[in-house]
């Protein structure tokens, strides 16, 4: 089993900054991704940013040039500097996992931290 541990969601005015973390634990054969996605209220969850083991990264359209993910292999950890905050930014943050070989992978997820941007 993978465990997932998010910090680092907090209350911000807009134009401020917040940087979140997920830690990965347990039996991880591979991690293969991780990222960040979104969910607010009456709204379907959305890939924020995501990040492979390999460096690739792609963002949403609505965060690029403001966030930025990095991850630190030897911790399994994650990472989501968010800068230049929005109201809109404003959401529950879940870590997602990708990990397993290549015929038996599958994702896991993070409890959620919430995220508020004030006016």
């Amino acid at each position: 089993q993978v465990q997932l541990v998010e910090s680092g969601g907090g209350l911000v005015q807009a134009g401020g900054s917040l940087r979140l973390s997920c830690a990965a634990s347990g039996r991880i054969f591979r991690i293969n991704a991780m990222g960040w996605y979104r969910q607010a209220p009456g709204k379907q969850r959305e890939l924020v940013a995501r990040i492979t083991w390999g460096a690739s990264t792609n963002y949403a359209d609505s965060v690029k040039g403001r966030f930025t993910i990095s991850r630190d292999n030897a911790k399994n950890t994650v990472y989501l500097q968010m800068n230049s905050l929005k109201p809109e930014d404003t959401a529950v943050y879940y870590c997602m996992l990708n990990e397993g070989s290549i015929i038996n992978a599958g994702d896991y997820w993070g409890q959620g931290t919430q995220v508020t941007v004030s006016l």
